[in-house]
This record gives structure tokens, C-alpha cells and sequence, in this order.
């Protein structure tokens, strides 16, 4: 016994001195990267499952926030009557019963975005307007007799629109590749960057017929859905007060169990920090609200289409049918805040109720002529067209957003700039709370003992169980007492902080070439982090559970950093006025979304990755686009209108910011580079401070290049490299 507790004395003191000093020794085995990337989809499960604790019945007021969530927030088409859909050789009335007639017809919605769908008008005058939406997969013509014909047939005008349905058949363009993105998703990445959601678009179609009905002789309104059509009519509904009457099948649950799991297209900016399904029923009420809780109208899609030859890039995703206990559960939530709604199985029965419309018999043996045909392919491109010209147009956007800020006085600038950067962090990236445990938690353990420097991995414990971790180098030519500027060489996506060390192969090695390795042999202090966008389909599930409770993953990223920071500065040995930032890739992406927010940060390098973002998000027509890619984590609600990367490096401003970029990077090409950076060196120029912001060129791939970028350093954090 006195052997083996001498022998674990020996231990301790063994590990004791293998640790920084202030610190416990890091004991923890294992992957990890990949199990702090666990702790944070553990934060974020936590997070979802408690968010009906934070939300406070949702008052009048959030209407609006809830249209610009969804992007219901541009002016709708101005039109007289829906235009009927005829050609010389098919008439525009397709079908007809002894009470109603059937027309194809379309209604503007937005400039250039129509509706198209099938309107049933009674042969008398109309008790009621209804607008039916069906499920995305489903055509107007298979609701038009039921329970199209059973509302017609008792009185109701009903339009019926189209919806853009799943199938991946357009999604790509021709001159470039295609993708197996449903044709949902594909409308979804491009506009969420742009403020604006399928959703949205779909919503406005709603809502430009609900206009056309008030144009009308005085009768109630009432919208109904199915599956899709369920989300859009609950959607519309609750934002806009016309709707007298709603009636939502196949959409309707404990939403916070299943958003992470269901098609992006859903995904809606911090929607359960306010509303649940509950809190949208609250902003209905007291109007009518009927929920069809049969499982029969819930779609089930099992993912999106399969990957194949020449289509890939879809984010995964399914709809499965909700346990009957999660719909009855968030139903008894909703009666708190609406006590009228109702469960209704006839949910028809129930709307022509609600409507204070007379059920009559349905229309029988109806029989539609109409051809479909190219319907889904003018509704899909309408949508793109519209997108990609709010791309095109968002320069001046976000002129106007910054058109308060003065940018030619440093003062004014300094003070003016902050409210743009509590903008940035907390409404586009998403903010977390401070951190939860003290720095004298921090774990660290001797990883590398060289000539030129020791390195030491560290753990830093931050919030929960999720925690800040990266490799410290510290060159051994430090004198005792001096104080030596720090530079944080951050990796790119799959990447480690030994990446940028010591690399496990030659390929890692020519991109990184051993950069932060190299810092620390010019005598800098330098520390890796290790950033959370490894695992591949993993980590990108966190940015799907973390939006809808307004969250990103750059929200952790900053965190981390933030404390990161907290950390170096402890140090008796690191000067906190010169801490540095550099890197590659997404490494680049955290060089501007770190620094701009964490200001503690004394310049910023971002080395391959720097862009004309927003095009590079969005643009359908480059073919290094992310709309071709499975890099759905790229995408930041409305950044398009707010900060590009040059107003993401003013926010930078006025300390040093350099680009590094080479000519064969196929993350970009040199124009759109060149043409964003230009903004941002006239910017500088008008502060003042042009000496403080660069751009390398060099001929070279996708790589750390490690020429201009070590004087810049050496520069602006006044350093003499030793040799």
C-alpha cells in the first residue's frame, strides 16, 4: 500500500510539472475536438428543450419581428383580379360543378413573383373567401374536390395556390452543376442570407389573395392548410389580423423536439426564443383556430432526394409523423393563450363553422382539365430571379444601413460604429452569456518539448460542459520577466490546432506550412485553438440546433475566443496589448467574425478566405458558390443587407486588418476579392489609417503564403522576428 501511494504521489507530481503553472493538470483522454463538439450539441439539445420555459405569451407587437424572420417585409404587387391561365387551345375554366366553376389562374405577389393556382367560384355570390394551401408535394388540382369542392359547393370563393414542391429537379443551374437540394431548400439558402425565407414568399402569395378578398363585397376570410400548406396558413394567420378564421392539418407539435431534424427550409432564425406552435396560436387568437390532429395529413419525407452522379449537397433533414402526445401537448399549451381554438378531425366542418358558412354536399364526381404543366418551373424561377436581384441590389442596402455612421472623423467613428457591432453580435451571430466557470479551472498537460519552444495543450472550461481548448507555444529564447506580443493561428474546416503545428502529412503541411510553428520560432507567443467546425455532418447539425434559439456556431466561436483571450492575458509572459489574430479558410471566416466582435484583438490576417461574401453565398451563377455545396453552415439571416465583408472589417477598423490571397484559391477569384477589399482600403484611407491595412497577392493556391503576413505582424505588433 505504501508502494503504490508513493507511486501515485510520483504521479501527480509528474503531471503537476507537465502543467502551466495556475493551472490543473489535463488528465482527459481521447478526441478532443470531437468531444467538445459533443458538449456543445449537449448545451444546444438543453437549450431547445427549455425554451417554452423563456417564452412569455407573445404580444401584438412581435407581428412584426415575426415578418422580418420570415421575410415577409417587401411591398406586395398591386392587382385588380387574379388573370386567368388560357391558351388558344385550353380555356381557362377547367372544371365546373352544379355549384361552382374551376379556373386556372395567377395573382401577383411580389414584383415579378406571381402565385398560380386554381380559383373555385360559386355560381352564387360567396359567403366567405377561403384561401386552401396544399402540402408542398401536392397539386392544386388534387384539393380542388376535396375539400376544395366542399367549400365551394357550401358558398366559400377558395383559391387554391401552388407551392415550390421537394423535388430536386431544377435545383442547380445547367451551365454549372446541379445539386439533390430539394427545390425548397435551394430557395431557402439563398434567401435566408438575404432576409427573406421560402416561407416568407409562400406567406406573401397568402397574403396577396387575402388582399384581392378585401377588394371584394365585405365576407370572412378563413385559410386553411395542409402539411406545408398547415405551416403557411399558421404562419399567416398569425401575422396578419384580416384572417378570421385558420384551419392547420399536418402542422402542429412541440416544435422545439423536432426544428433540428426537420428540412433547413423550416429553419427560422431564433423563432423558439418567442413562438412555439403555441405562441403563433397565441397571435391568432381570439380569431378562430381549428388544429387536424389526424397523422394522416402530417407528411412523411425521408430526407431529401438521394445523392447520384452530378447532384449533390443537400442538407439532411426528414419529416416523420409526431407522436399523438406531442400534438396534444402543444395544443394544451396553446389553449393557455387562445382558449377557443379547437381540435377538429373535420376540420372542413369546423371552418365553414367558424366562417359562419352552411355545409352543403361536395361537388361530387369533379373532373379538372387543367395542365400543370410548367407551373412548378415559373413559380421555382420567379423565386431565384427575385433573389438573385436583391443580391445584386444588397450594395446599396447596406449603404443605407450605414448611412448614419460618419467614416471620415476618427471620434465619431469610434462611438458610432458600436451599435452597429451589438447588431452584428447579437441580432446576425447570436450571443451567448458570460462564461460560467473561473480561469482556475483551466487543465493543460506538455505536449511538445522542442529547441526552439515548449507547447502545452490547454483546457479551458466555459459554460456547462462545453469548454474553450488549443495548444500554447511558448518559444524558450523568453527572458525572464519580458513580455513578448502573441499571435492566435487558427486552423480551417476538419482542421486541428496540430495542423498548424507539427501536421500529420505533407498535404496538411504545404496549406498550413507550419505557421503557428513558425510564429513561435520568430520568437512570438502563439496559441491554436481548436474551433468546432470538424465532423462534417455533426458539427453542422449544431448550426441547426442552434438558430432556432437564436444561436450560430459562430456564437460559441466568439465565446470561446472571448475567453480565450481572458486566458493569454493571465499570462505573466504575454503582453494583452498585442495579441494578433491569423487564419486560413474558415480559419479566414473566424478572422473576420472573431475579431470584429472580440476587440481585444490588435489586428486581424484573414488568409484565403476573404470574398465578396454575400455573392459568394448566394450567386447562382459562379461555380465556387456554396449554393453547390453541402456547406449549409455558411448561411447568416439577412448578412446580405448588413455586413458584407467590408463593413465586417469596419468594424474591424481602426486596427490593423490584412488579406492574404492567392491567385489559384478556388475559394473566390481575384476581381470579386479585389473589388471588396477596395471599399475597405478607401475606408481606411478616409480615417486616417491607410498604413494599417494591406493585401497580399502571391501565385499560389489555397495556402498559408507566410510573406507580407509575418512583416505585417512584425509591423503592427512591434516585433523583431528572431531567426
Amino acid at each position: 500500500m505504501r508502494a503504490e501511494r508513493i507511486l501515485g504521489l510520483l504521479a501527480a507530481a509528474t503531471l503537476e510539472a507537465q502543467s502551466l503553472p495556475g493551472t490543473r493538470p489535463l488528465t482527459r483522454e481521447g478526441d478532443l475536438a470531437m468531444q467538445m463538439v459533443a458538449s456543445i450539441d449537449r448545451y444546444l439539445s438543453g437549450k431547445l428543450a427549455s425554451s417554452p420555459q423563456r417564452r412569455a405569451r407573445p404580444g401584438a407587437g412581435s407581428r412584426e419581428r415575426l415578418r422580418k424572420l420570415i421575410g415577409v417585409v417587401d411591398p406586395r404587387a398591386a392587382f385588380e383580379d387574379p388573370l386567368l391561365i388560357s391558351t388558344l387551345d385550353r380555356p381557362g375554366k377547367v372544371g365546373e360543378s352544379v355549384a361552382f366553376e374551376v379556373f386556372a389562374v395567377r395573382w401577383p405577389a411580389l414584383d415579378g413573383v406571381d402565385a398560380e393556382g386554381l380559383l373555385l367560384k360559386p355560381k352564387s355570390p360567396p359567403k366567405a373567401y377561403v384561401v386552401l394551401i396544399p402540402d408542398a408535394d401536392r397539386q392544386p388540382e388534387q384539393l380542388a374536390a376535396d375539400p376544395g369542392g366542399a367549400l365551394a359547393s357550401s358558398g366559400c370563393l377558395v383559391l387554391i395556390p401552388s407551392l415550390i414542391d421537394r423535388s430536386d429537379r431544377l435545383s442547380g443551374n445547367p451551365a454549372i452543376r446541379f445539386t439533390n437540394q430539394p427545390h425548397r431548400e435551394f430557395i431557402h439558402r439563398m434567401s435566408y442570407e438575404m432576409g427573406r425565407h421560402i416561407i416568407g414568399y409562400e406567406v406573401q402569395k397568402v397574403l396577396a389573395a387575402v388582399d384581392w378578398f378585401g377588394r371584394l363585397p365585405k365576407a370572412p376570410v378563413g385559410v386553411a392548410g395542409y402539411g406545408e400548406g398547415g405551416l403557411l396558413a399558421l404562419f399567416a394567420a398569425a401575422i396578419d389580423e384580416r384572417i378570421d378564421a385558420v384551419s392547420v392539418a399536418g402542422y402542429f407539435q412541440k416544435r422545439e423536439d423536432v426544428v433540428w431534424s426537420e428540412p433547413i427550409y423550416r429553419n427560422v432564425w431564433s423563432q423558439l426564443e418567442t413562438w412555439g406552435d403555441a405562441e403563433l396560436a397565441a397571435l391568432v387568437a381570439p380569431r378562430a383556430l381549428i388544429i387536424n390532429p389526424d397523422a394522416a395529413h402530417y407528411p412523411e419525407v425521408d430526407g431529401p432526394p438521394p445523392a447520384r452522379d452530378g447532384r449533390r449537397g443537400a442538407a439532411s433533414g426528414r419529416l416523420v409523423k409526431p407522436r399523438p402526445e406531442a400534438v396534444r401537448s402543444e395544443f394544451e399549451r396553446a389553449k393557455r393563450y387562445h382558449p377557443g381554438a379547437q381540435l377538429a378531425e373535420d376540420s372542413t366542418r369546423a371552418l365553414l363553422a367558424a366562417l359562419k358558412v352552411e355545409p352543403r354536399p361536395g361537388s361530387g364526381d369533379l373532373r379538372i382539365q387543367s395542365d400543370p404543366a410548367g407551373r412548378i418551373d415559373r413559380q421555382f424561377r420567379q423565386m431565384v430571379d427575385y433573389t438573385q436581384r436583391l443580391m445584386r441590389l444588397s450594395e446599396f442596402r447596406r449603404k443605407e444601413y450605414f448611412a448614419g455612421l460618419n467614416t471620415t472623423d476618427m471620434a465619431k467613428f469610434a462611438a458610432g460604429i458600436e451599435p452597429y457591432r451589438k447588431y452584428f453580435w447579437e441580432e446576425v451571430q447570436g450571443k451567448m452569456p458570460p462564461p460560467e466557470h473561473p480561469l482556475t479551472m483551466a487543465e493543460t498537460r506538455k505536449v511538445y518539448d522542442t529547441p526552439a519552444y515548449t507547447g502545452h495543450e490547454v483546457l479551458i472550461p466555459v459554460w456547462g460542459e462545453v469548454y474553450a481548448y488549443g495548444i500554447l507555444l511558448v518559444p524558450k529564447s523568453l527572458k525572464p520577466g519580458e513580455r513578448r506580443p502573441a499571435v492566435v493561428a487558427q486552423h480551417g474546416l476538419e482542421g486541428r490546432p496540430q495542423d498548424v503545428i507539427q501536421p500529420k502529412d505533407e498535404r496538411t503541411g504545404q496549406i498550413y506550412a507550419r505557421f503557428g510553428e513558425e510564429l513561435a520560432r520568430q520568437g512570438y507567443i502563439v496559441f491554436a485553438p481548436q474551433n468546432p467546425y470538424i465532423g462534417m455532418e455533426t458539427f453542422r447539425l449544431l448550426m441547426r440546433k442552434a438558430n432556432p434559439v437564436k444561436l450560430s456556431l459562430f456564437s460559441f466561436i466568439i465565446g470561446q475566443h472571448d475567453r480565450i483571450l481572458d486566458f493569454l492575458e493571465t499570462l505573466p509572459y504575454v503582453d494583452k496589448s498585442r495579441i494578433g489574430f491569423y487564419g486560413l479558410s474558415y480559419g479566414g471566416k473566424t478572422a473576420m467574425r472573431v475579431p470584429s466582435l472580440v476587440t481585444r484583438y490588435a489586428l486581424s490576417i484573414c488568409s484565403g478566405d476573404f470574398n465578396e461574401w454575400v455573392w459568394k453565398v448566394v450567386s447562382t451563377d459562379a461555380p465556387f458558390s456554396y449554393m453547390f455545396t453541402q456547406e449549409y453552415d455558411m448561411l447568416e439571416f439577412d448578412l446580405g443587407h448588413t455586413f458584407n465583408y467590408f463593413e465586417q472589417a469596419m468594424l474591424i477598423a481602426p486596427r490593423p486588418f490584412m488579406v492574404e490571397r492567392g491567385h489559384r484559391d478556388g475559394v473566390g477569384i481575384d476581381e470579386w476579392v479585389s473589388a471588396e477589399y477596395a471599399k475597405v482600403r478607401r475606408f481606411y484611407t478616409y480615417l486616417g489609417i491607410g498604413d494599417r491595412t494591406e493585401i497580399e497577392y502571391f501565385d499560389g493556391p489555397h495556402q498559408i503564403h507566410g510573406v507580407g503576413t509575418y512583416a505585417f505582424l512584425a509591423k503592427h505588433l512591434k516585433w523583431t522576428p528572431e531567426k
